[in-house]
């Protein structure tokens, strides 16, 4: 099983927008989903304003294609001032430190492995296409057990708990954070 990527286009809008609606994602990233929603929430790195990348992960097939199984976001830490600041007291968050969001999209894929191999791989290619980032520093909401499943078996460490704002407001601002260094 390989998980590979492709940058987010103005097509994969719909898509995402259906995942963002299934309850085990909805959960998490609680993000609107109507066209205008996704539009607005990702329109903006899709044109370069955001200094993020958005991706779709792709899981290869027999056949040599590749069929969507999820959603994932990386960037440096330090192209977002406020939030570096916001995780200072907990943890420190060098220049060279990148972070990761991730879902697979559907439930159907869910409980079979692909999400720790499309963590996985999302780590592995995000240092090869940033030579410059040294580390991975993920938090991930405390409440998230199965995403911090995923990134211990994709090889990250638990560091610390943060206190930092939720991306659901639902939640505690407890957030447990993984660190995986370049090998």
């Amino acid at each position: 099983m390989q998980v590979t990527f492709r940058p987010v286009t103005g097509h994969d809008f719909g898509l995402i927008g259906r995942w963002l609606a299934e309850p085990h994602v909805a959960r998490w990233w609680a993000h609107e989903t109507s066209p205008e929603a996704v539009e607005r929430d990702f329109g903006p790195t899709l044109r370069g304003e955001e200094p993020s990348e958005d991706l779709i992960a792709l899981l290869d097939e027999e056949d040599g294609g590749g069929r969507p199984l999820g959603l994932c976001q990386r960037s440096f830490w330090h192209a977002y001032p406020d939030e570096v600041a916001e995780y200072a007291p907990y943890v420190l968050v060098p220049p060279d430190a990148m972070t990761i969001d991730y879902l697979v999209g559907d439930p159907d894929d869910v409980g079979h492995g692909l999400g720790s191999a499309l963590v996985r791989a999302l780590a592995d290619d995000t240092f090869a296409s940033h030579p410059s980032c040294g580390q991975l520093l993920v938090p991930v909401a405390a409440g998230n057990v199965a995403s911090q499943r995923v990134l211990v078996k994709a090889g990250f460490v638990f560091v610390t708990v943060a206190r930092a704002a939720p991306d659901n407001p639902v939640d505690p601002p407890e957030q447990r954070v993984h660190r995986r260094l370049r090998s």
